[in-house]
C-alpha cells in the first residue's frame, strides 16, 4: 500500500503553519513530516515535534551522506527532509504532509512525481506585512528581508497543482481539506488502497 504525499508551500507570514495545524486537527489520518533545520527553536517549539534542530556541521554531514530527499537554504537557515523516513511513511500507507519552501517542493516533485503540491497565498501584500508584524518575534530588518523574499517566492506559485488564498482561515482550511480528499480519490490512489474493488473490472 502507498500513502498520499502532499507538499504545502507559502511565503513567510501567509499562514501556512496555522493552516497545516488546522488541517491535521481535522484529519487524524494525515501525518506531518518533521524536517531537520539549523535555525534556532522559537518560543514554545520542541526538538522532534516542530523540527529536528541540528547544528550546521551535522546538517552538512547528513547532506553529504545523501540522507535528505530535499534540502534548501531559507533566510540563512537550512532545512531538509529525511529520505528514509519519508519512504517508510509512504510504504506503510500513511498520508504525509510536507510543510516546505518552493525549492524543496520542486525537489520532492522530481523524486515523487505523484506528489500533490499546494501553494498558499496571502490575500494581499499589505496583509502579509501585517501578519509578519503581528508575530512580534522578528526585527524590522528580518521583516523587510522576508517581505522582499516573498515577492520572489510567490512567483513560483504557477509551479504548483493547487493554490489556496488564505484570506479567512476557516475557508482556507476547508479548501485545503478538499484538496486532500480529492487526492485520495485519484484512480491510482484508490486502486492501490482498494485493489479488490477493481479486480472484476481489470480481468481479461
Amino acid at each position: 500500500m502507498s500513502g498520499t504525499l502532499l507538499t504545502i508551500t507559502a511565503p513567510s507570514g501567509a499562514g501556512k503553519t496555522t493552516l497545516v495545524r488546522g488541517l491535521l486537527l481535522r484529519d487524524p489520518g494525515l501525518h506531518l513530516s518533521i524536517s531537520y533545520t539549523t535555525r534556532a527553536p522559537r518560543e514554545g517549539e520542541k526538538n522532534g515535534r516542530e523540527y529536528h534542530f541540528v547544528d550546521l556541521e551535522s546538517f552538512r554531514k547528513m547532506c553529504e551522506a545523501g540522507k535528505f530527499v530535499e534540502w534548501a537554504e531559507v533566510h540563512g537557515n537550512y532545512y531538509g527532509t529525511s529520505r528514509a523516513w519519508l519512504a517508510g511513511q509512504l510504504e506503510q500507507g500513511r498520508d504525509t504532509v510536507l510543510e516546505i519552501d518552493w525549492q524543496g517542493a520542486r525537489l520532492v516533485r522530481e523524486a515523487f512525481p505523484d506528489v500533490v503540491s499546494i501553494f498558499v497565498l496571502p490575500p494581499s501584500p499589505a496583509e502579509l506585512e501585517n501578519r509578519l508584524r503581528g508575530r512580534g518575534t522578528d526585527s524590522e530588518e528580518v521583516i523587510a528581508r522576508r517581505l522582499l523574499a516573498a515577492q520572489g517566492e510567490m512567483r513560483h506559485a504557477r509551479e504548483f497543482a493547487y493554490v489556496i488564498i488564505n484570506e479567512r482561515l476557516p475557508a482556507a482550511i476547508d479548501d485545503l481539506a478538499a484538496v486532500v480528499r480529492a487526492a485520495r480519490l485519484r484512480y491510482a490512489s484508490q486502486y492501490v488502497r482498494y485493489p479488490h474493488y477493481f479486480a472484476f473490472f481489470t480481468q481479461d
